[in-house]
This record gives C-alpha cells, structure tokens and sequence, in this order.
C-alpha cells in the first residue's frame, strides 16, 4: 500500500491537487494507494503525552507502518512545511522508521524552494526514511481552479511516482 498524507487545511487547497494527481498515477498502475487528509482526519496537537493515544493518531501510526512508500503534499507557509504535517511527524514518530518518502509542495512564489529541507532532514537523520531524491515544487501559476494546469509540473509528478515506485519495489524484494 503506498500512503499519501494531503496536509492542508485549506478547503481548496493547492497541495491537495498535487496528492489527487499522485493518487490516480499510482491506481493507473493497479497500485493499492490509501490517503490520509488532513483536512478531514483530525490529529490533536502533540502534546507530548496524551495526544498519542488518539484513534486517529494510532490510524495514521497503521498506516504508515505498513506503507511502502508515503507521498506528502503540503502547503508552504513562512518558507516552511505547514504546521499540519510537522504535527503528523510528531504524534506518529517511529511509525516513519525507513520509509521511502516523497514529497510535493504547493507555494505562492518561487523564492521558497528548499523550504521543504528540515522536514526532510529531520525524516532522515530521526527515522533513517529514504528522501526521494526529486520532489514536486508548484506555484499559483501552475493550477487552474481545481486542476494542474502545467504539463511540465505534472511530468515530474510522473517522475517523482516513478521514482518512488522504484526505490519502494527495490526495497520491498
């Protein structure tokens, strides 16, 4: 099964477009694909003690141990990841141990490239995930409406399955 976790929290959220993307690619290819949003499956704030005990938190936690590859969309606030998934990583920990990770992100402009970087080192040095080393970076000028309106975005949301796809299936044999 391979996890996609939609961050956003806004109803019509860009990054979201980018995990609809990612998630007919991989049913395409008879692939078991299971999302996660996170819009709708409330996670408490990490608290560092009770939190972890919440049904959505031991589901999130599931599905992650039994992914063979997890794809993150987010947003980018303030040259960041959204807070959102930064939350995820907390509540789920360990359940990230290994994993092949993709990452997508949505932002308003150009200038926060490399905003995803922590979240990836922090996936790498605490959990020894495997980074894709390709991720998907889109602006406001590569959607239309509810769509994604670049064929050059959507041939690396193309690679970036393949690429996962790849280095999951290596791993898994």
């Amino acid at each position: 099964m391979h996890l996609i976790i939609s961050s956003s929290l806004h109803p019509t959220s860009r990054s979201r477009i980018l995990a609809r993307e990612v998630r007919a690619r991989l049913e395409d290819q008879g692939r078991e694909v299971t999302v996660f949003d996170l819009s709708q499956r409330v996670l408490p704030p990490c608290d560092g003690a009770t939190a972890y005990g919440d049904a959505e938190v031991i589901a999130l936690s599931g599905l992650l141990r039994e992914a063979e590859s997890v794809f993150v969309a987010s947003p980018v606030y303030n040259y960041d990841v959204n807070a959102a998934i930064k939350n995820a990583v907390e509540l789920t920990g360990k359940a990230w141990t290994g994993k092949v990770v993709a990452l997508m992100l949505a932002a308003g402009g150009q200038g926060s490239y490399m905003s995803v970087m922590g979240l990836a080192n922090s996936l790498m040095l605490d959990f020894r995930c495997m980074i894709v080393p390709r991720f998907v970076y889109a602006t406001g000028e590569n959607f239309e409406g509810e769509q994604l309106a670049d064929e050059d975005i959507a041939g690396r949301v193309d690679q970036l399955v393949q690429e996962t796809l790849h280095l999951s299936d290596a791993l898994a044999t």
